[in-house]
């Protein structure tokens, strides 16, 4: 019931949006997490990395006309293990030294049902790591946030998830420890920017 009533409340208010401007949201950085699952050694495990940049623009009209952009910083990056952080950022995977940005520039937002986007969508994108750049596609879901008053659409939650292959953007160490798919598994909070 949680998720329901803000979705209802993004869907009533889609109608009263439809003359609004392209809204610019920043991003809540203490409230948002990056967050990866790899398996090492056929054991699920999880990281994080901290976002260092975002830019995210909502168009209610036109939906599909809204953008993100997003850089992560590698060297920020954590692991359960310490030997896991510091084997993540080697040359010979991410490159923290050389390549300490990742980040994903959506080309096209395409959202299940433009009447309630809590319904989820996918975000087609450029994601670029180790200076290795490749389409990708994402899904995502829209709520208002909890604890918001119904029809505030001043602060947003993001849920986006999705699967990469480390390999296809050249970051093969240690294949025979970890395996190629890495799961993504983003929360992410914005605010109505001033």
């Amino acid at each position: 019931m949680s998720r329901i009533l803000p979705a209802l409340a993004i869907w009533l208010l889609l109608p009263a949006l439809a003359d609004a401007a392209p809204v610019n949201y920043a991003l809540q950085s203490d409230r948002s997490e990056v967050a990866f699952v790899y398996r090492l050694s056929g054991v699920e495990s999880r990281g994080t990395m901290p976002v260092s940049q975002a830019r995210i623009l909502i168009d209610f009209d036109t939906f599909t006309a809204s953008s993100v952009d997003v850089s992560v910083d590698v060297r920020g990056a954590r692991t359960d293990l310490i030997f896991a952080t510091e084997a993540l950022k080697v040359g010979s995977v991410l490159d923290a030294r050389n390549h300490p940005i990742i980040r994903f520039q959506s080309t096209a937002i395409r959202p299940n049902d433009l009447r309630n986007l809590s319904a989820g969508g996918k975000i087609d994108g450029l994601l670029t790591i180790r200076g290795v750049t490749r389409p990708v596609t994402l899904d995502a879901s829209l709520f208002r946030q909890q604890g918001t008053e119904a029809g505030d659409l001043s602060q947003l939650s993001f849920r986006i998830s999705g699967a990469i292959d480390r390999s296809a953007f050249g970051a093969n160490g240690y294949r025979d420890l970890v395996a190629d798919m890495i799961k993504l598994d983003i929360a992410a909070r914005v605010v109505r920017a001033e």
